[in-house]
């Protein structure tokens, strides 16, 4: 009886994590992220200064590398690590447009170019881009859009050459901020070696940014924002 009733349990406890891992699996932008953060944000009176900062690994790092930077400037983390931008527009009214800021710092694409979450072309970021942008725009929130970083090698996706993809990419970036009026925000030029790839000072594994890297960040971004919040 013992041994049937351990099985029963077994069994049960089994099905619970299977279903709270598919519930898991089934939440592909991970909206539950900041789902607490954003209600306590909610909640409090919105600085007419916020800016929310959107993006992947890049983003989710930063604050923990600077956290006075965010504190100090009233600005939001919604970083996700490993993101793509489908994901991210799945979350931007969520993430971004409920918590009522006064702009929007976009950062993604390097795990588009990395097929992340399936093969994925430069046409297809930008489409992605595109729609959070006009959804920021809608709301009144003014839009901020930073170069994706160099890099010119994946860890995680070893047989992707990534280089020639962030170009193109960013040079889109610039060109489209300045056809609708957005602020392009140009990290790449500071962070990028002779091999098109993150100065190693700046980031040893070649894609995220150490403290050295994010000082350079914040010097070009706190820059931009100063002109465009203050208005």
């Amino acid at each position: 009886m013992k041994t049937k009733t351990y099985k029963k349990a077994l069994s049960f406890t089994l099905s619970c994590v299977l279903i709270v891992c598919f519930a898991q699996a089934q939440d592909w932008p991970n909206l539950q992220r900041y789902q607490p953060d954003n209600a306590k944000l909610k909640s409090l009176p919105a600085p007419k200064d916020r800016v929310v900062f959107m993006g992947n690994s890049i983003t989710d790092f930063w604050i923990n590398n600077s956290p006075a930077f965010f504190k100090n400037n009233h600005y939001v983390d919604r970083g996700i690590s490993g993101q793509t931008s489908p994901q991210m527009l799945l979350r931007f009214r969520q993430d971004v447009i409920a918590l009522h800021p006064k702009a929007v710092v976009i950062e993604c694409g390097t795990n588009d170019i990395a097929g992340n979450t399936g093969p994925s072309t430069v046409a297809m970021v930008e489409d992605n881009i595109k729609s959070m942008s006009e959804l920021a725009r809608a709301n009144k929130i003014k839009v901020v859009i930073g170069s994706v970083l160099p890099s010119n090698r994946f860890s995680w996706a070893p047989k992707v050459q990534p280089a020639d993809s962030i170009i193109k990419l960013n040079v889109w970036l610039k060109q489209y901020c300045k056809e609708n009026n957005f602020t392009y925000v140009d990290y790449y030029s500071a962070l990028v070696d002779d091999a098109k790839g993150l100065k190693k000072e700046y980031g040893p594994d070649g894609v995220h940014p150490n403290k050295e890297g994010y000082a350079v960040m914040e010097g070009i971004i706190s820059a931009a924002l100063k002109k465009l919040v203050k208005k």
